[in-house]
């Protein structure tokens, strides 16, 4: 009998990686989908938090990685080994923690002088009629 040593190295890869491969069923699935999705939604809040106010950055990067280590846990079915985890509870623990951290860092974004006030600025400079334009019509 052959031990994995004394494999071609082709075999021996293949079996290495094995315990990640990647159930595609469960990304065409509503709940891969589902968290699809809010993995695509913080990337998006993290890209807007760096743009506008980075000190505000961390909450939906964390939640990014957080997100993307629970698709990787069911897509690879290794939350199967950590039977004594009650996963449906920690999906929900995931989920309402989010919605409180990122209420909470998005009312401190807005409540701070910076963000809105670049917002106010910006509008103010392009959508705003300039009084040269008035005169002219």
């Amino acid at each position: 009998m052959l031990s994995a040593r004394d494999k071609p190295p082709e075999e021996r890869g293949a079996l290495g990686l094995r315990g990640f491969a990647i159930d595609k069923s469960f990304l065409t699935n509503p709940k891969g989908i589902l968290l699809e999705v809010e993995l695509a939604l913080t990337f998006i809040m993290t890209i807007c938090f760096a743009a506008s106010i980075s000190a505000y950055m961390a909450a939906p990067l964390l939640e990014f990685l957080i997100t993307l280590a629970f698709i990787f846990l069911y897509a690879t079915q290794s939350y199967q080994r950590f039977e004594r985890l009650n996963w449906p509870c920690l999906d929900f623990l995931r989920c309402v923690s989010a919605v409180v951290i990122l209420l909470v860092v998005s009312f401190a974004a807005v409540v701070s002088r910076e963000g809105p006030a670049i917002a106010a600025f910006i509008y103010q400079a392009e959508m705003a009629p300039n009084p040269t334009q008035g005169d002219q019509q």
